[in-house]
This record gives structure tokens, C-alpha cells and sequence, in this order.
């Protein structure tokens, strides 16, 4: 399957998301690396254009970027990927942890490794709300909680599609 049939089908297709646990767990991890990389793009293009005022909050870093000069651009990059994939993946880790309690409760048949797969494809909606949100500062903290409300969303659609655990 490829990656925009998976975004896709990610968007409104809950039996295939459900569908999507059977997938090699190297094409999951390089579509959750599609998001990274959005993610730091956009992320890296906001610092460049001085969309932040992340030096501006202290006169020791503002003096450091002024001594390393155009260093700080491959450096920045560089940060904001590792962080990025950090987030990315935990916060797929934890909403895989809640789906099994969910899919527990639903009396359902599931797995971690099959649920982090499904957590990962269902991070679509959520992450790019949450990258839209991340654009008006009213919404910093409770555009996180905004989109998590919709990762748990769509698990919980996901897992109805599960099979049903046995007695």
C-alpha cells in the first residue's frame, strides 16, 4: 500500500485503519517519518524566518547564535528533528498504551505491537491538527489536548474492528 493511499484511508476509512496492524512495522515507521519531517520543516522554516523569539529570551543564547553564526541553521535542523521524532514516537507509544486499556474494555483482541501500528497511522488527523493549531497561540496548550481527544477518537472507531478476544 502506498503512503497516500495510507494517509488517505487514514482520514476516513476506520476497517482499514483497524486493517493497518497487519502492516510490516517498517512501512509504519517510515510513514510516522513522513510526519517528523513535516513537522521539522515547518518547524525549522518558522525559526529561520525568525517566526520565534527564542533568542530574544535571553541575552546568553542571543550572544552564543552571534559567536557560532550560520552554524546554528544545520544545528537547529538537526535539534528540531531529534525532538520531533521524540515527540512523534511517544506520544504514539502512550496512545498505543491507552488503546489496549480501551481494547481491553471493548473486549477485544489486541496486542501492543498491532495497536502502536494502529496508534501510528491514526496520528494523522491529530498531528496535523495539532501543526495547524500550533500557528494561534491561543490554542498552545489546549490544541494538545483538542488533538489527543481525536487520537483517542480514532482509536477507539479503530478498535471496533478489532477481533473480538476469546472467552
Amino acid at each position: 500500500m502506498k503512503f497516500h493511499q495510507l494517509f488517505l484511508a487514514a482520514f476516513h476509512e476506520p476497517k482499514k485503519l483497524a486493517a493497518f496492524r497487519l502492516l510490516p512495522i517498517g512501512r509504519v515507521i517510515r510513514y510516522a517519518f513522513l510526519f517528523i519531517l513535516l513537522m521539522t520543516l515547518i518547524s525549522f522554516t518558522r525559526f529561520s524566518v525568525g517566526d520565534t523569539d527564542l533568542f530574544e529570551a535571553s541575552p546568553e543564547l542571543n550572544e552564543y547564535s552571534e559567536t557560532i553564526g550560520g552554524l546554528i541553521y544545520p544545528m537547529a535542523f538537526i535539534f528540531q528533528f531529534v525532538i520531533a521524532t521524540f515527540y512523534v514516537f511517544v506520544r504514539i507509544s502512550i496512545f498505543a498504551a491507552i488503546g489496549i486499556w480501551i481494547g481491553k474494555l471493548m473486549k477485544r483482541r489486541v496486542e501492543y505491537r498491532f495497536v502502536w501500528r494502529t496508534a501510528a497511522i491514526a496520528i494523522t488527523v491529530p498531528l496535523l491538527l495539532t501543526i495547524f493549531l500550533d500557528f494561534f497561540q491561543i490554542w498552545e496548550t489546549s490544541g494538545i489536548i483538542f488533538s489527543s481527544l481525536f487520537h483517542i477518537g480514532y482509536l477507539i472507531i479503530a478498535l471496533k474492528y478489532y477481533p473480538k478476544a476469546a472467552k
